[in-house]
């Protein structure tokens, strides 16, 4: 039984925010006279003491005593006698749940980084290659031409949306539940405000955050979920990007170039590079949508308040925490050794179909409803593969007898760097627009 409920094996790493927490307390309670500022001192002193012991790899862990709150407490009073005082007006449901918001908003401000860091990455990578046109895709078909860069802005807005998502937890765990104790408070006279003040859980103007039902704050488990699920999508962005990378580094595509440090030969092929890190960031995806679902799963039909469930919602947050952390600096490692092939890059884009829409657009220039404009269009296609012909190498009375708006100057639609500084709305990958999106990302993410 012993161990199978003991949680110190894990929630050790909450030991920092968990004597953040107790140092706090410690000076509410002298503040409102329960201890007295000697007793407090001493508290301090010994907590700081055991934080040294701990990051120094020195503090013994003692599974016996279940969980990391335990064990600081009772390391603790055999140094401090004072100490005998400190879990006064709190419990260990308000005082697991303060760790685990600490831990939030620090988890929250870490990823948040990290993910910035692969972001720079993929701007280096599109600065270093703004030039580069290629084909965009809709159904894994060539569609229409896009920049380079433009494709990489893409997943620079999935990551910034991912760490907005973040920065909503982190608000979301900014809220001081230290008070409530195991379901009804205390009849002591506490200062919960005074403690949200010491802990930082205040607001923009520097006001105190303090959770506003007892029992409500000792069951929650929102931020939880929202943090594993900020984690998740971050987890089906990272795989979305990798898929096109190991499309684009296939031999069908050899668009772009992986490190090799982020990949693996094969064990009997020897001509073989195999993408690995695309490869398992796409499997880390399904590990973080794992995590996702077993805290869904495990808050479901709980009453109120704390049942020792909750003690298995640590462990996938913390996985969905470090994986995350890994995930990023990993994505980052690889956009930052890659390398375009511009040859590669400049034929597939120089396909005339590719600009097939822009032929319809001529039509609807000229007074063409658009409906008919894409019938005509679709027909020279036609046209164009029954004769093996590229596009814009059609006979012009061929192109001519489809439709009579066709005038000599059809052919001028497929001049690329035309079609492209056409493109000029916001949001389009026009020359315009790409500028004034390299400007945005190089001032948000410094």
């Amino acid at each position: 039984m012993l161990a199978f409920s003991e949680s110190v094996s894990f929630d050790r790493r909450l030991a920092p925010f968990d004597i953040q927490g107790s140092k706090a307390h410690s000076a509410m309670l002298a503040k409102v006279g329960i201890i007295t500022a000697k007793e407090r001192d001493a508290i301090h002193a010994g907590l700081d003491a055991i934080l040294a012991e701990i990051e120094a790899g020195k503090f013994v862990w003692d599974e016996k005593l279940e969980d990391v709150h335990m064990n600081i407490e009772q390391a603790l009073t055999k140094r401090v006698p004072a100490a005998a005082r400190l879990h006064t007006a709190r419990s260990r449901n308000d005082q697991v749940a303060t760790d685990m918001r600490l831990f939030f908003k620090h988890a929250c401000e870490v990823i948040s980084e990290k993910i910035a860091g692969a972001q720079r990455a993929i701007l280096k990578l599109a600065q270093d290659n703004d030039d580069v046109l290629i084909p965009g895709y809709t159904h894994l078909q060539r569609a229409q031409p896009v920049w380079l860069a433009h494709h990489l802005f893409a997943y620079l807005e999935m990551l910034e949306r991912d760490r907005d998502r973040f920065a909503v937890v982190a608000d979301h765990a900014n809220w001081c539940p230290l008070g409530s104790g195991a379901i009804a408070g205390t009849t002591l006279p506490i200062d919960r405000e005074f403690t949200a003040i010491q802990l930082g859980f205040v607001d923009a103007k520097g006001k105190p955050r303090v959770t506003q039902n007892s029992m409500d704050t000792v069951a929650d488990r929102d931020v939880f979920i929202e943090f594993a699920h900020a984690c998740a999508l971050f987890g089906v962005h990272i795989s979305r990007i990798a898929e096109d990378l190991i499309l684009w580094n296939s031999a069908e595509f050899k668009f772009i170039e992986l490190p090799d440090a982020f990949c693996t030969g094969s064990s009997l092929m020897p001509q073989k590079k195999n993408p690995d890190s695309c490869e398992l960031l796409r499997g880390k995806s399904a590990r973080l949508q794992g995590n996702l679902h077993t805290l869904l799963t495990l808050a479901k039909g709980l009453p109120l308040t704390y049942n020792r469930d909750l003690q298995e919602d640590k462990p996938p947050v913390f996985d969905s925490f470090d994986q995350t952390c890994l995930c990023a600096d990993v994505l980052a490692g690889t956009f930052t050794g890659a390398e375009m092939n511009r040859a590669r890059c400049s034929e597939a884009v120089s396909d005339p179909a590719l600009l097939a829409t822009d032929l319809a657009d001529y039509l609807v220039e000229k007074g063409v409803p658009f409906r008919e404009a894409h019938h005509a269009v679709g027909a020279i296609v036609r046209i164009a593969e029954k004769l093996s012909v590229k596009l814009n190498l059609l006979p012009e009375e061929e192109v001519a007898s489809v439709h009579p708006a066709f005038g000599p100057d059809w052919v001028e639609v497929f001049d690329l760097q035309r079609a492209m500084k056409k493109r000029a709305g916001t949001g389009m990958p026009g020359p315009a627009q790409i500028k004034r999106q390299f400007a945005r990302w190089q001032k948000r993410l410094g």
